[in-house]
């Protein structure tokens, strides 16, 4: 593989064993150490290297002296495109939402001990965050982390709440781990999270949850509201029977695959 100068920024490690799956791609009965090599225009000892650092990581698989790659790669991909897709499927059932309300739609995944906004349908009314798709945000203050946290075993969750950087960002924010617990335990029961004024005064949500074909939580979708606008009680009965209807008609999605 010719070495051109690479920007600054590039890391040519990186780019080179990219390469070296493309060319795995190209040729799914494999390819033996040797033929990489020159394939790859590399010295045997850095194709060695690439392919054994794909067979640790499972994207490749060693058979004999043959390398190929793995389904995990497939699983990669599969999973990027259901999440493409199904957020432009879950769209108008989140704008619906937010017109009928005149509040924002958002939705998010867990990652790791964060919430990321994948969708967001923006209300009329001004909230002092600011929440756009790629936003991270701690899951534990969160009506949605709240969400998908309740779908994690207890020893998992355990974890999590002691690892988790908690900190008190306003005079409601519960900091308190059993009681977090308590509460993502309350949401797993009830099938929705509210979370009032702990991640900022003056902000509300209320969240429920997306689960696939198996009936695992995928991800949550909220509707986030001025404080002055709802009582928690309104948005038990105005806003949460509009969201789980959205929800059930998202999950669609997961029946059609």
């Amino acid at each position: 593989m010719a070495e051109a100068p690479l920007p600054r920024d590039n890391v040519g490690s990186l780019q080179r064993g990219l390469a070296v799956m493309e060319i795995l791609a190209a040729h799914p009965g494999g390819l033996t150490l040797t033929e990489m090599a020159d394939k790859a225009e590399l010295t045997r000892a850095g194709a060695r290297r690439f392919l054994l650092t794909l067979v640790a990581a499972e994207y490749a698989i060693q058979t004999g002296r043959r390398f190929s790659l793995s389904p995990r790669l497939l699983s990669v991909a599969r999973t990027w495109l259901q999440g493409a897709s199904l957020w432009s499927y879950a769209e108008p059932f989140m704008r619906e939402v937010a017109l009928r309300l005149n509040e924002s739609s958002s939705a998010a995944v867990l990652s790791g001990e964060d919430v990321v906004y994948v969708a967001r349908v923006p209300g009329r009314h001004i909230l002092s965050v600011a929440l756009h798709v790629g936003t991270r945000l701690p899951a534990w203050c969160t009506s949605m982390g709240r969400v998908l946290l309740s779908d994690l075993p207890a020893p998992q969750l355990r974890e999590l709440l002691e690892s988790a950087k908690i900190e008190r960002n306003t005079p409601k924010s519960i900091t308190d781990r059993t009681a977090l617990a308590a509460e993502i335990t309350k949401a797993a029961q009830a099938g929705f999270a509210i979370v009032d004024e702990e991640l900022e005064i003056g902000l509300r949500s209320i969240a429920v949850p997306i689960r696939d074909r198996s009936r695992k939580i995928v991800a949550a979708i909220n509707v986030s509201t001025q404080s002055s606008r709802f009582t928690t009680a309104e948005m038990k009965r105005e806003i949460l029977p509009h969201l789980l209807a959205a929800a059930l008609k998202i999950e669609d999605f997961f029946i059609v695959q």
